[in-house]
């Protein structure tokens, strides 16, 4: 997705790290880089906000229970590697800091009727 209005971070970029921004996992300067873009682009910032209430409706719904930590890292590394493959994104943590590459490549699939 791109809204067409050219920004300092890729609107696609930013989508496929919006569940690290509301899980805290981002460091600062990349936390801040997410939110300039969030603020100047409404389409990411909808997206932004319906992501954020369905991570507050499964909260709610879940009953506040949590899962064992070792699984709770096993399924957010998993959906976390997932969203990275889907949007052709990859990450490298350097000892200067991370690295991201986007890849726009478009893939289109047909719905069964």
């Amino acid at each position: 997705m791109s809204c067409g209005e050219p920004h300092e971070t890729d609107c696609d970029e930013v989508l496929a790290e919006v569940w690290l921004l509301l899980d805290h996992e981002c460091d600062a300067e990349r936390d801040a880089q997410l939110r300039r873009h969030l603020e100047e682009c409404g389409p990411c910032l909808a997206r932004y906000g319906l992501e954020e209430k369905v991570k507050t409706l499964l909260a709610r719904t879940c009953g506040g229970e949590r899962a064992p930590d070792t699984l709770h890292r096993k399924l957010r590394e998993r959906i976390r590697e997932t969203v990275l493959e889907q949007a052709s994104i990859s990450v490298e943590r350097t000892p200067s800091g991370t690295v991201v590459e986007v890849n726009s490549t478009r893939v289109q699939t047909r719905r069964q009727v």
